[in-house]
């Protein structure tokens, strides 16, 4: 009888135990055993030159992130790196790797020799780069099953700003800002000049574009020398300036807001993510004209959910246009008249459908 009993209270004991629900271990606490839960995704990013808050790509990459960690419950870190060199992208990249975060995104062309060096060395770990691809310095693309290439049709976003600019000033000058004279920068710049011609050989626009206020900075973090830049081509006359230039953009929008504030009328188109906030001087009025646009933090965030649902296109060169949803102009334009929205809208549409194509490479314009 004491035998029997004693059984009774270990199965009683072991009922309670498990009845009343012991919580399943945590996704991150898993081990190796087969049929444990995966571990929780931590997503890291190491910026490129500039901060995480650049009003730009590396802040566009970051939001990407932010809204995938968000809906999905993940952990997520950026690093910043002392320098931008090779062995300085490797060093962060590695830290985040040694940390746990196994699915990094790094945004821009910078980080193409350094990805080609992680993407060996890190083979359980999964990439994003932005803006790039993966070479050893020959230019010629090695995109591991580990690594996803992301581009965008730049020229496309271009040709929207600049046809939405023309059609919203009618007549007058536009010039031009760029960063460091690299592929995604000039196409921002073919496209835009794209767009101003189409609006004047169809719409009956009349803006001016002069080769001397077409200009390539040299770097994305010199604002001081952005806001020289603009000031030049304000006084010469120039209404609106695209400035596709990260930091350096900033300083030209810093130089519009000061001339706005004194009751000038001078604007900045923004560029990769909707700059409207960043150019308020007063009373919610704002110097951004609309801003060409690149969906970064789309990317970044499909391709978190595409491994989330183990999905990832690695290995893989992909490009964001038209068609796919991935550039345009921001939803709101406080500053440009609803039937200039409907024009650009038309345009967009076509490009999607492929009955207007617009030139990714230079051609006759003005650099």
């Amino acid at each position: 009888m004491k035998k029997w009993l004693a059984l009774l209270l270990v199965v009683v004991f072991v009922f309670a135990v498990t009845g009343c629900g012991t919580p399943t271990p945590p996704a991150d606490d898993t081990g190796d055993d087969a049929g444990d839960a995966p571990a929780a995704l931590k997503v890291g990013m190491v910026t490129d030159a500039g901060t995480i808050d650049d009003k730009s790509f590396n802040q566009g990459t970051w939001e990407g992130i932010q809204l995938a960690a968000g809906d999905f419950g993940l952990e997520t870190r950026y690093l910043q790196p002392g320098g931008t060199t090779e062995a300085d992208y490797i060093t962060e990249i590695g830290n985040l790797v040694d940390a746990g975060f196994m699915f990094v995104v790094c945004p821009g062309f910078k980080f193409e020799t350094a990805i080609f060096d992680v993407q060996t060395r890190y083979p359980d770990a999964k990439f994003v780069l932005i803006d790039g691809f993966p070479h050893a310095g020959d230019w010629n693309p090695v995109v591991n099953d580990n690594v996803v290439s992301i581009f965008f049709a730049e020229h496309e976003s271009g040709f929207l700003a600049g046809l939405a600019t023309a059609l919203q000033l009618r007549e007058g000058e536009v010039g031009f800002i760029g960063g460091m004279e690299i592929p995604p920068v000039q196409k921002f710049n073919w496209g835009f000049q794209q767009g101003v011609i189409y609006a004047n050989e169809n719409h009956g626009t009349n803006i001016v574009m002069n080769a001397e206020n077409f200009i390539y900075e040299g770097s994305f973090d010199n604002v001081a020398g952005g806001q020289v830049l603009a000031a030049a081509m304000y006084d010469k006359g120039v209404d609106a300036i695209f400035a596709a230039a990260g930091g350096v953009g900033i300083g030209a929008i810093n130089e519009a807001k000061t001339r706005a504030a004194k009751g000038e009328v001078v604007w900045i188109v923004g560029v990769d993510v909707d700059q409207y906030a960043d150019g308020i001087y007063e009373d919610g009025k704002s110097i951004i004209l609309t801003s060409a646009m690149k969906g970064i933090d789309v990317a970044a965030y499909d391709m978190i959910e595409a491994e989330l649902n183990g999905t990832f296109p690695g290995g893989q060169i992909l490009t964001f246009n038209a068609a796919n949803g991935g550039i345009g102009i921001p939803k709101e334009n406080p500053n440009l008249d609803p039937e200039v929205v409907a024009l650009v809208a038309e345009a967009l549409a076509a490009m999607a459908a492929g009955t207007l194509v617009v030139s990714d490479v230079q051609g006759e314009l003005l650099r």
